[in-house]
């Protein structure tokens, strides 16, 4: 049986302000669209918005530590997975059986609303790494499944460790291997459990 190519999608005959709400709408789709990773590791969850936003924290700190542009830097991270509102997050195993096509989603997303060229422009950026905030980009990324990573690793999942080790390798900066070694090496309680004088945990919460 002959496939058929994929249907034209086009909303750009829509009022520009409409389409943009239209992206506004699509982009809060992130909120509601689970990363597929968790479910092999066996514990935690997160949303593509909330990685975005670990991953633009992130991109933002290794931009400092570079020299980079740090505005160029959190954009290419906040961008970076908007197109799997319309194709969903696809993990290692399901890339083996499962194609997409993020730039015609992101494209698709974004016709109509003015931000096309600007918008791509990021995308093509990151995904051909041809710069240093994009290489950071690409870092960050890896960086905040590292984060998560750890703190399971630090609740007892034997798995984590695998990944961890498997995310390192991903890794293409000096600055991205600096914080992932940080990161490996901290426990994830300590900013707030090493923080307070020890007299406060004394006083059993305020109480003498």
């Amino acid at each position: 049986m002959k496939k058929q190519p994929p249907p034209e999608v086009d909303m750009s005959d829509r009022e520009r302000m409409t389409r943009l709400a239209d992206f506004l709408f699509e982009v809060s789709m992130l909120r509601r669209t689970p990363r597929t990773g968790y479910q092999f590791l066996g514990s935690g969850s997160e949303n593509v918005a909330e990685h975005s936003f670990g991953a633009a924290v992130i991109g933002y700190a290794l931009a400092r530590m570079a020299g980079a542009d740090p505005g160029r830097t959190v954009l290419l991270c906040l961008f970076h997975d908007v197109h799997e509102a319309r194709t969903g997050d696809f993990n290692y195993v399901n890339k083996l059986y499962n194609t997409h096509d993020a730039r015609r989603a992101l494209a698709d997303g974004l016709k109509g609303t003015g931000l096309s060229r600007p918008v791509l422009e990021l995308h093509d950026e990151l995904e051909e790494a041809r710069s240093l905030e994009a290489s950071l980009a690409q870092d960050a990324d890896q960086l905040d499944l590292m984060v998560n990573l750890k703190e399971a690793k630090d609740l007892g999942n034997p798995y984590a460790i695998k990944w961890l080790e498997c995310a390192a390798q991903r890794l293409r900066t000096p600055q991205g291997r600096e914080l992932a070694e940080a990161i490996m090496t901290t426990d994830h309680t300590d900013w707030w459990f090493l923080g307070p004088e020890a007299c406060w945990w004394e006083r059993k919460n305020g109480k003498e």
